[in-house]
């Protein structure tokens, strides 16, 4: 009969999350997921598999939070354009650019592994086409509320706004000026979600 896990999974899988985060698969080593984790070897493999079979939990659960997160935010907000716009803006609202310069785990790991690692490109399909889901939702309500024209496609603009937030996160990655990526966040905003 196994023996029962003797760690906090969550506090484990939040550690090893960060570790990935902040210095990408590539660069995180098995020290390094020791030393975030606080278990030994077999431990860690034991509990979750390899580097890679752990990775691709850690990944899908960032992803699947980040889709209750959303849903949760439109279904509580007073306007759905708030959220779109918080969606897109959220990430460069520290003054500093540190958040900019994390980036997104998923927009991070898409650019490093999706070539050689089909898992990484299926996930971030997977998890994208959600997001656009819900922010093709958003747009329907934003234009039922009276704060998005009518001949706007929801669909269409819903993968836009996708793409130029995704925009963002890559230049905010590599250290753009904060103040100028507010600028271009604003004129994307602007563009895709013109008012009645």
């Amino acid at each position: 009969m196994p023996r029962p896990r003797q760690f906090d999974e969550v506090r484990v899988l939040s550690s090893v999350q960060a570790a990935f985060w902040d210095n990408g698969y590539t660069g995180t080593s098995l020290d390094d997921l020791l030393a975030a984790s606080g278990l030994g070897k077999g431990s860690l493999y034991g509990a979750f598999g390899d580097k890679q079979s752990l990775f691709l939990r850690v990944l899908r659960e960032y992803d699947e939070a980040n889709d209750r997160m959303l849903r949760a935010w439109l279904d509580q907000a007073d306007r759905a354009l708030d959220v779109i716009r918080g969606f897109v803006t959220g990430p460069l609202r520290d003054p500093g650019g540190t958040e900019a310069r994390r980036g997104c785990l998923l927009a991070n790991t898409a650019m490093e592994l999706s070539v050689s690692t089909p898992e990484v490109a299926t996930e971030a399909r997977r998890s994208y086409a959600a997001t656009t889901t819900l922010l093709a939702e958003a747009v329907r309500r934003a234009q039922r509320e009276g704060d998005v024209a009518a001949r706007v496609d929801p669909d269409e603009t819903a993968h836009a706004v996708l793409a130029g937030q995704l925009g963002l996160l890559v230049l905010g990655r590599v250290g753009q000026d904060p103040a100028v990526l507010s600028a271009m966040a604003e004129t994307l905003l602007h563009g895709l979600l013109p008012t009645p």
